[in-house]
């Protein structure tokens, strides 16, 4: 039995250009022809033993979805030209400039050119090509059309790549203009408001309950609140270091219990604005994956069960598999989206629609766009809100700052003009 080892290698391009990765070969030998076929000379290798191997490496040249949906265009391309499959793979790999792309092409021409099916060299990158990548292009040799599952894959890499992007758009702009209020709020408390303390007490004037509440908050940010094997902890460090410990004891409860998680996933979706996004983002990703798997040709059970996979919401989660055991039953799709309870009418309509008409994949392509754009509505509408409520939250501390050390000079101004 042929044993592959994954070598570290550096290597110099035709350009004389360095480049460094990893790939499985053979042996050293193997590693050679594998670069010399890449227009790769061989500098140095080095085997990774299985200890080595578990040793986690970062890598800022990562594949990333972009670059998967380049290759499925240019598979689609030259396969469409009548240009052989080992040919298209191998001008892929040379073609390409990231490093981790060039290595994975590298090893999946080696596999196809030994005998292997595109979609069992591609099954050996579980952690880059997902199983739904799997079933459609198996769907495409079973079939003798890989062309049209590239197309597929093509048009739903990108569809992911958006709803990816406004997802980014939903948690960026919240989280950079919270910690900004953060570290605002820190620096008056722990710098401004000091000083201005200092001020009121040489003026040795009787201070109001508002005041005394700003002195007490500012002695909190710069005054130790306890110590840690004999080191003090101040409240700017709590203030900093909890939400980070919270939101991580947040995820380990998740993890941790499955009726847990059940529980949070819940409160998820009865969130006010937040559930509602949850809710249309899981649907679209939903009908366009089942889309995308249905039209190439895979039956509808194991287009269901594949789509169930892209759902993380465990509520949802159990109403996909209630529509899968309902479909088992007999029941059309459109009354099994009914009985589950989670999808709304108008989605089990349009899908009824399909089914009379025979075009089921195109309503579900409709279902997939028309919450794309919803879901980008909402989030330009979730954005629009977040924005005025942070700022009068800073707004409102700068005033309680402002009359908490400007108020007691003037009620003070007031009682000596009386006298």
């Amino acid at each position: 039995m042929k044993v592959i080892e994954r070598y570290k290698y550096r290597a110099v391009n035709r350009r004389g250009r360095p480049i460094r990765g990893v790939i499985s070969a053979l042996n050293e030998v193997d590693l050679y022809n594998q670069l010399q076929s890449g227009g790769l000379e061989l500098v140095q290798c080095t085997s990774l033993s299985k200890k080595d191997s578990k040793i986690p490496k970062i890598s800022f040249n990562k594949i990333r979805i972009r670059d998967l949906i380049q290759f499925f265009i240019h598979m689609e391309q030259m396969q469409s030209a009548g240009v052989p499959l080992l040919d298209a793979l191998g001008d892929i790999r040379d073609g390409s400039e990231n490093d981790m792309m060039r290595d994975m092409m590298s090893e999946i021409h080696r596999d196809v050119r030994d005998g292997s099916s595109l979609s069992e060299a591609m099954e050996r990158h579980p952690k880059i090509f997902k199983p739904l990548y799997i079933s459609l292009i198996k769907a495409g040799e079973d079939t003798g059309d890989l062309t049209s599952s590239y197309l597929q894959l093509e048009k739903y890499l990108k569809w992911v790549d958006l709803m990816q992007s406004k997802i980014k758009k939903a948690t960026r702009y919240p989280m950079i203009v919270t910690v900004v209020v953060i570290f605002v709020v820190i620096f008056m408390m722990s710098v401004v408001v000091p000083q201005i303390v200092g001020f009121l007490k040489y003026l040795d004037i009787e201070l109001p309950w508002f005041t005394i509440w700003l002195i007490a908050t500012s002695n909190f940010f710069i005054e130790p609140q306890f110590h840690i094997f004999g080191m003090p902890v101040y409240g700017t460090i709590i203030v900093l270091v909890l939400p980070v410990l919270l939101v991580a004891a947040f995820f380990a409860v998740r993890r941790s219990s499955e009726r847990a998680a059940y529980q949070i996933d819940s409160l998820y979706l009865n969130a006010p604005v937040a559930g509602n996004l949850i809710r249309k983002i899981t649907i679209a990703r939903y009908a366009q994956t089942f889309s995308a798997l249905f039209a190439s040709g895979i039956d509808v059970i194991k287009a269901l069960k594949a789509s169930r996979e892209t759902v993380g919401n465990m509520i949802l989660l159990d109403a996909m598999e209630s529509v899968e055991n309902y479909v088992k039953s007999g029941s059309t799709l459109s009354d099994s989206l009914n009985a589950s309870g989670e999808f709304p009418s108008m989605v089990v309509r349009m899908v009824k629609i399909g089914e009379e008409s025979g075009q089921l994949s195109s309503v579900l392509d409709q279902v997939a766009e028309f919450y794309t754009k919803d879901v980008d509505e909402a989030i330009d509408a979730l954005i629009e809100m977040i924005q005025p409520a942070l700022t009068i939250i800073l707004a409102l501390i700068i005033v309680w700052i402002a009359a908490g050390s400007l108020g007691p000079i003037y009620i003070n101004l007031g009682n000596m003009m009386d006298f």
